[in-house]
């Protein structure tokens, strides 16, 4: 006698109800694959060349000078005597980047005569991101930073790459800081994120500088217009 079975497909009770059954086990499987993923290869970048400078004393306007000759590495646009930028110097607040940023911007002379523009560019804790930070490190671009009430010079960072379906970003691990208080290895410090206060950071500043070939003179060569 011919028996005839009922066919039990994915479309039948039995196999919804396995399908169901199986579903949380699927999914917890997939989820790896659709969070974000993290390359957990450590990257450092970092300025080079930049001089060893000690601050004449650890008071604040001597730390700023060195630091900001650390990175303009010209005395005759700053810091030596009658550079150009002594004067404003005289003026700024050492202890507000910002004050720093807004009273060195601009057009200044140096002591022959010649102009040049001194740029900058003040980020605070805040707008602060890890990919600006290492895209300006990668370009060779050091800062100023100020933390715990100090200045540092940002040299280099470490940082990973984090990986999802749409984007690529990177996540900061550590700055890299020269602290121009010091000499030597003690001059070498750093800035870990997770481990140190995020709330100390008081900002940043890049700063840069260039000849202007604009109304400049020789002296003693004076153009004299009739």
């Amino acid at each position: 006698m011919l028996r005839v079975y009922p066919l039990r497909t994915r479309f039948s009770p039995t196999a919804r109800k396995v399908s169901l059954r199986c579903l949380p086990v699927v999914m917890a499987c997939l989820v790896p694959f659709l969070q974000a993923q993290v390359d957990t290869t450590e990257l450092t970048v970092n300025v080079p060349g930049l001089p060893t400078l000690q601050a004449r004393s650890s008071a604040a306007p001597d730390v700023l000078a060195a630091s900001l000759q650390t990175l303009l590495q010209d005395e005759g646009v700053c810091c030596a005597k009658d550079s150009a930028l002594e004067t404003d110097l005289q003026r700024v607040d050492p202890s507000s980047l910002k004050d720093v940023a807004e009273k060195l911007q601009g057009r200044h002379l140096l002591d022959d005569g010649r102009p040049i523009q001194v740029t900058t560019e003040y980020v605070t804790p805040g707008q602060a991101s890890a990919g600006h930070l290492i895209t300006m490190l990668t370009n060779k671009h050091a800062a100023l930073m100020q933390w715990n009430g100090h200045i540092y010079i940002l040299h280099g960072a470490t940082y990973v790459w984090i990986y999802d379906e749409q984007t690529t970003s990177t996540d900061l691990r550590k700055l890299l800081l020269f602290d121009t208080r010091y000499s030597g290895s003690h001059r070498e410090t750093s800035f870990t994120r997770g481990t140190d206060d995020a709330n100390a950071l008081q900002g940043f500043l890049f700063i840069e500088w260039s000849c202007s070939k604009l109304h400049f003179h020789p002296v003693g060569r004076l153009k004299t217009s009739f």
